[in-house]
């Protein structure tokens, strides 16, 4: 049987219900007692790394998930990680680029109600993980989710209290699980792991909207080394406003500049309409093209960690890590 080192984190899973409303009280052993079924599939252990609703989860709580695995490695066949489902899919991105090609299954997942409730998706998620987890053809760092499996890559939240809470942007589902069967639609490549322990959180992000000025963008390119706009359609960026002067001046300083757009499918492409095209070309502006929000702000902050030349930043964010761009 395979050996599966559950990593728990908190979040609505592991939540119970107290006078001031749900929180994350259920430990990791407590928590694996609830799907006994898990021990049919493979020999499980238990890691309680944190204990948090996944809104106060961080960067440096991605780093110390990543150290988790990295130093237990050897030791298992694959991993599942419990956690809340705000921001699953910013650390699932994040666990792309810190265990970069991983071909042991980094598997994520949570529950939109608690594992004690009786009408929970917990434990069915819970289970379909370790079943995914322990398939000999898993691996890469996703989120198996309502019998979804979603590289990490490409997950994003896009219901609040659904059980089908996750979905595939711009990429198809890499697998489906049900009744303690995995069905792969598409088998990840094995190559050799790369781990990584740093990221730079100087990354923000600025959404647009008609009624904006450039003062909110101004402050944030001043005091961030990367800033990711959010656009409309397939990239415009307004010709009013002073949006133009501030990126361009923010660009002279060395401040990386990417563009995307606010929406959710198809990605962005500043060629285009003649507003997106010019600034593009006039400032060597990074585009996002078909990636996911989370992936987009993951990605900067692993690159940024590691360089500051614009050149490097720019071929490294435009050379695909685990499927998350394709739209170049």
């Amino acid at each position: 049987m395979k050996k599966i080192l559950m990593i728990a984190t908190g979040g609505t899973i592991a939540c119970k219900r107290t006078l001031s409303g749900l929180e994350p009280l259920i430990g990791s052993e407590e928590l694996l007692r609830y799907v006994p079924a898990v021990g049919d599939v493979c020999e499980a252990d238990t890691l309680q790394l944190y204990n948090f609703d996944s809104t106060d989860i961080r960067p440096e709580h991605w780093i110390g998930m990543a150290r988790a695995v990295r130093d237990n490695y050897d030791r298992y066949d694959g991993f599942v990680i419990t956690h809340g489902t705000d921001t699953m899919a910013y650390t699932a991105a994040a666990l792309s680029y810190l265990l970069l090609s991983t071909p042991k299954p980094v598997v994520i997942t949570g529950a939109q109600k608690p594992v004690d409730m009786e009408d929970t998706d917990a434990r069915v998620n819970l289970f379909d993980s370790f079943v995914y987890a322990s398939d000999p053809s898993a691996g890469g760092v996703t989120i198996v989710f309502d019998g979804n499996v979603i590289l990490g890559t490409r997950a994003k939240k896009t219901r609040s209290k659904s059980y089908n809470a996750f979905s595939s942007i711009n990429y198809p589902c890499v697998a489906s699980v049900s009744d303690g069967r995995v069905r792969h639609y598409i088998i990840p490549e094995k190559r050799r792991p790369e781990f990584y322990d740093t990221l730079d959180t100087g990354v923000s992000v600025c959404t647009l909207a008609p009624q904006s000025d450039s003062g909110a963008l101004e402050y944030m390119l001043k005091s961030s080394d990367a800033v990711v706009i959010e656009t409309y359609g397939v990239g415009g960026v307004p010709t009013e406003g002073g949006f133009r002067e501030a990126i361009r001046e923010a660009v002279g300083r060395g401040v990386t500049v990417v563009i995307t757009t606010q929406v959710l499918s198809e990605g962005s492409d500043m060629s285009v309409y003649r507003v997106g095209r010019r600034i593009k070309e006039d400032l060597g502006l990074i585009e996002a093209y078909d990636m996911t929000h989370e992936a987009t702000m993951a990605k900067l902050m692993w690159i940024l960690a590691r360089t500051r030349v614009r050149e490097e930043i720019v071929r490294e964010f435009y050379t695909p890590r685990n499927n998350d761009i394709y739209g170049r």
